[in-house]
């Protein structure tokens, strides 16, 4: 799967409402200890990742990192926000055996 379908899996999983964008957001979807995918847009900075991780100790948050900036990101998903998750597993597995992510 190309990057491209990977930024097209995120429109859609935005416009079905099943993606949460914002660092506060996600943090507070990690601390509850919610099964979700956290994506990181390329250049969000390795303190917010750790800050993130270390909320999701424990928890059963998947981390990766996009191979995309959060301009590039942005753009797909109709926000500002370089922090990314989903809950949703339809989306998690697509998204995960899409390729072009870091994880």
């Amino acid at each position: 799967m190309t990057g491209d379908k990977i930024l097209t899996l995120l429109g859609f999983c935005r416009k079905a409402g099943k993606l949460t964008a914002g660092t506060e957001k996600v943090t507070e979807l990690v601390k509850k200890g919610v099964s979700c995918l956290v994506m990181l847009s390329s250049d969000i900075s390795a303190k917010t990742e750790k800050e993130l991780k270390y909320h999701a100790s424990g928890g059963k948050a998947v981390f990766i990192r996009l191979n995309f900036d959060r301009k590039t990101v942005a753009h797909a998903t109709k926000t500002t926000a370089g922090v990314l998750a989903t809950a949703d597993e339809g989306f998690q597995k697509a998204i995960l055996q899409g390729g072009n992510v870091n994880e």
